[in-house]
């Protein structure tokens, strides 16, 4: 499989997005290249302390391997231990205003070859998003500009990756979702590899249309102690998901990958407190009340 076209829009990606956040912040990236001893590399483009990112990374790897570790084959058990070649753009983004939420994206492709036989290949991705201080206007853009991304791609294929979103970003041991969710998919070949592309083109292409407008409305918003100390306690959330279910992440580790890349998914300040719980009618419960509770928030309507 020729896959010149698959790392051309995957790295053309990363310079658009990278842009486009620079652009937002008023601060450079860092640009980190990288190379895996097993096989291929990478890019890890950076930024730390930056106006108004407190921390935000976004990849673009390109990695072989001789044996496809058991993380990538959940769904295809028989693929496990073949030749294989992973290639695509991960994202996550930290504002430090506790009002602006964060956000993640993912977009890739795996090529899993055996001698003498056809290769399987198959696309995953997605995009959701994590409010600290959630606002049901802005929950509903983001799922709006998700659901007119897969428009072309049949009538229902939103609502089944918006289901497959609310299921995969679910803390099991705390029986609560990450965030609002979004959309998720994976291990997606059917209707023919140019269909695939085109609808993983079309999420990764959609993502700053989704959530830039939503920092540029709270950016400015005051906050206090009282808000960055809720924030650094829900992004303690985030790191129980990406370091004990993300699948990703289990990937990345298992398959010898950068680990300074792979975590840097990590927020900067992170806080945990034992069995802690908001106070009634506050803001912060509110999060809990309404917003950590998967439901249609397009409802009909827009």
């Amino acid at each position: 499989m020729d896959t010149t076209r698959l790392k051309d829009y995957f790295t053309g990606l990363q310079s658009r997005i990278v842009a486009e956040l620079e652009a937002f912040d008023g601060q450079p990236f860092r640009s980190d290249s990288w190379q895996r001893p097993e096989g291929g590399g990478g890019m890890s483009r950076l930024i730390e302390e930056g106006d108004f990112f407190e921390r935000g990374g976004v990849n673009f790897s390109h990695v072989t391997g001789q044996s496809l570790p058991a993380s990538a084959t959940a769904v295809r058990p028989q693929l496990a231990g073949r030749a294989w070649e992973a290639m695509g753009v991960s994202l996550v983004l930290h504002p430090r205003n506790p009002y602006c939420p964060t956000a993640h994206m993912n977009v890739r492709c795996f090529v899993a070859t055996k001698e003498d036989e056809e290769p399987a290949w198959w696309f995953g991705g997605g995009m959701d998003m994590t409010p600290y201080y959630g606002q049901r206007e802005d929950v509903q853009h983001f799922h709006r500009t998700c659901r007119d991304a897969l428009a072309p791609f049949g009538d229902a294929v939103y609502a089944k990756y918006k289901a497959w979103c609310d299921e995969y970003f679910f803390l099991k041991h705390r029986n609560e979702p990450r965030g609002v969710g979004g959309i998720f998919f994976d291990d997606l070949n059917e209707g023919g590899f140019e269909r695939c592309f085109a609808l993983t083109q079309a999420v990764g292409d959609a993502f700053t249309q989704a959530y830039l407008p939503v920092l540029a409305k709270r950016r400015d918003t005051p906050y206090g102690e009282r808000e960055r100390d809720f924030q650094a306690y829900r992004r303690g959330r985030y790191v129980e998901f990406n370091l004990v279910w993300d699948r990703g992440t289990l990937f990345g580790l298992q398959s010898g990958g950068r680990t300074e890349s792979i975590l840097m998914s990590l927020p900067p300040i992170v806080k945990w407190r034992y069995d802690w719980k908001p106070a009634a009618g506050t803001p912060e419960a509110e999060l809990y009340d309404i917003f950590l509770k998967p439901q249609d928030w397009l409802d009909g309507s827009c």
